[in-house]
């Protein structure tokens, strides 16, 4: 088992990230640092120093992106049946590979494994996402980026997708992996530490998420059609819900305005509602 993690201009944190995964209560055979290419010479420090540590190998290349750095460092893990990923600003609880190996460990079905998150930073939160099979992972990612993967299950799906270096590399990732069967478990325990910040890749992505959601619907078209009706089911029960809280703010605070009513998508009878609660 080995562990991979992705550094790109992220200074101490990336020794942080690598502390974590040396300080696990199942030790990793391998930890190996990818740096993308990173230009900050305190980064690249850190880089140096990280390479005179014994029990870390360090590879480093031009700047390709996330999806090149894990999939450079995956290939680089030869002999080893598990890898886990880890992005560079994150860490890794001590059990972290202890319950998510013993997950692949116990069910063959299943083709990678994670965790609830942490959040820190800018937020403070338990995040809970739920895994699942390939319709789990059409109407939203189901997974964190942080994961252990069948080493062999990774080379079936082809790898991280090097041309999607503007978000939702992790996703498409999960779609390929799990798009002909098999499905991703999540241990029901906050293993992982996922720093947020307002310039964080993932809060920058959201800004493009139509064009991007429109990529993965044209490159796992087939996935798609395949559960259609699921797809369009659970994407209108995440905007009932949605509404439903926009509804319970506004009903519960008559200074917030309702805006315009809108029709067809259940706009005008939560208006009502929320003047009939409002008294």
């Amino acid at each position: 088992m080995s562990v991979i993690v992705t550094a790109f201009d992220q200074g101490e944190l990336v020794a942080e990230a690598v502390e974590s995964a040396l300080d696990q209560t199942r030790v990793p055979d391998a930890v190996i640092v990818v740096d993308d290419g990173s230009t900050d010479a305190g980064s690249v420090a850190v880089i140096e120093r990280l390479q005179e540590d014994a029990r870390v190998r360090v590879l480093r290349q031009p700047n390709r992106g996330v999806g090149a750095a894990r999939n450079a460092g995956i290939a680089a893990a030869a002999g080893t049946d598990v890898v886990a990923v880890l992005d560079g600003d994150d860490r890794l609880a001590p059990t972290f590979l202890e319950r998510t190996v013993a997950v692949l460990e116990d069910d063959p079905g299943a083709r990678a494994a994670s965790s609830w998150l942490h959040a820190h930073g800018v937020i403070d939160a338990v995040v809970r996402p739920g895994g699942g099979s390939a319709v789990d992972f059409l109407h939203r990612n189901a997974c964190p980026a942080t994961a252990v993967v069948r080493r062999d299950a990774w080379r079936a799906c082809g790898g991280y997708d090097e041309d999607m270096r503007s978000g939702f590399e992790d996703w498409d990732f999960f779609l390929s992996l799990v798009g002909d069967g098999g499905h991703v478990t999540v241990v029901p325990e906050p293993l992982v530490e996922y720093r947020t910040a307002p310039a964080s890749a993932n809060v920058r992505s959201m800004d493009s998420r139509l064009e991007l959601y429109g990529r993965l619907v044209d490159k796992h078209r087939d996935v798609f059609e395949r559960h259609l009706r699921e797809v369009l089911l659970a994407l209108e029960a995440r905007a009932i819900d949605a509404a439903g809280r926009w509804e319970d703010l506004v009903a519960a605070d008559p200074s917030l305005p309702v805006g315009e009513v809108t029709y067809g998508d259940g706009g005008m009878a939560a208006a009502v509602r929320i003047a009939v609660r409002r008294g």
